[in-house]
């Protein structure tokens, strides 16, 4: 007879893959959701070097936000699980990174949702297509995942269904060690002005609400937080400031191109990271998220120039620093590292001395920092 965690593994998987239209989970081990917590002390989760963040799951090699990458990055070492949640028209939180559902879904080949497609104001641009907003979730599960990037592997489009936030918190959960998630509040100001809860609260209250309900919370480090570790994340700096008063949990304050502005204010990155602004958010967060050009902006011959300072302006406040996103394909690689996605782990790790890393490759991450565990490698 089979003992009880092995009879609940096998039920986890076979969720997983009714989220995922019934299909295989893309190649993960069986029971990598494994034994619960209650019959077995987990392994901890790693905090001697920095953070393996799988974006938006293993979505290098999967369709991103969908419950096979989740389990794949797990699988392959991910200390964190980063997913984007957004919300559905009729209130339900998802893991969802566009606005849209054009590029990683099957929409269009879905006569029925032809009329849904229009135009709105994103982030201060417009944007046409078919708003997640717009859908409930059941006919979003109606929909089937697809990757992202035409260079990558394809063959896996179709099997996957849009997650719910709830569905993506069991995925960590299960893990057969400690697994943190790494949730972010996508596009706050868009969702609060298309989405209306019958009791009045907001985007955030929901977000909040999820996560405490599920039981996290705990101030970074705190035994609480290690036993569920989770970082928030938000390029909109009020939207952290609010959920500061709602949960202790530590905050990442997600930085874009220095020119462009927040979605929640009328500055820009360059003006809400100067040291003035620095001092004041570093009451709310543990850590900043700069999208690595800027960073170390690239030349106009796709080399890196000189590093900013802003790094070093985070480590001298306390705060951790966590760039995305490593991608690792020689079309994302800039010529510094020669084709080498190691080297620029290492440039990074060690030269730029960061805190933590958001990788769509998160097996390539865990092979550099096993490899190098006893020093910096020639």
């Amino acid at each position: 007879m089979a003992s009880p965690w092995v009879a609940a593994a096998t039920l986890l998987v076979l969720v997983w893959c009714a989220a995922s239209g019934g299909a295989r989970v893309a190649g993960a081990r069986p029971l990598v959701g494994g034994r619960g917590a209650a019959e077995t002390k987990k392994a901890p989760l790693q905090t001697s070097r920095p953070f393996n963040i799988a974006h938006r799951g293993s979505n290098g090699e999967l369709p991103e936000e969908t419950a096979a990458a989740y389990v794949r990055a797990i699988d392959e070492g991910a200390d964190f699980i980063e997913a984007d949640v957004t919300a559905t028209k009729d209130g339900h939180l998802v893991c969802f990174h566009d606005a849209t559902l054009d590029d990683t879904t099957d929409v269009a080949d879905h006569p029925e949702f032809a009329s849904r497609r229009r135009t709105l104001e994103v982030q201060w641009t417009n944007v046409t297509g078919f708003f997640i907003t717009d859908f409930t979730l059941a006919e979003l599960k109606t929909l089937r995942s697809k990757q992202r990037y035409a260079f990558r592997d394809k063959s896996y489009n179709g099997e996957s269904r849009i997650i719910t936030f709830d569905e993506f918190i069991d995925i960590a959960v299960s893990a057969e060690r400690v697994v943190g998630i790494y949730p972010e509040m996508k596009n706050p100001v868009f969702v609060n002005k298309q989405v209306r809860w019958p009791d009045g609260k907001k985007y955030e209250d929901k977000f909040v609400a999820a996560l405490k309900r599920r039981g996290y919370g705990g101030r970074y480090m705190s035994p609480a937080w290690k036993e569920k570790p989770l970082f928030i994340q938000s390029f909109a700096p009020t939207s952290l400031i609010y959920a500061a008063d709602l949960i202790d949990s530590p905050k990442v304050f997600l930085i874009d191109d220095v020119s462009v502005r927040t979605e929640d204010t009328s500055q820009s990155y360059d003006e809400i990271t100067s040291d003035e602004y620095l001092d004041y958010i570093r009451e709310y967060i543990v850590g900043v998220g700069p999208w690595k050009d800027t960073v170390v902006p690239p030349t106009m011959d796709n080399k890196l120039a000189a590093p900013t300072d802003l790094v070093a302006r985070a480590h001298a406040r306390g705060l951790q620093v966590h760039p995305y996103t490593y991608r690792n394909e020689n079309q994302f690689l800039h010529f510094n590292f020669r084709q080498d996605p190691y080297a620029e782990y290492d440039y990074w790790l060690n030269d730029v001395g960061v805190d933590g890393l958001f990788t769509d490759f998160p097996a390539s991450l865990r092979r550099y920092q096993e490899w190098t565990a006893g020093g910096r490698k020639g």
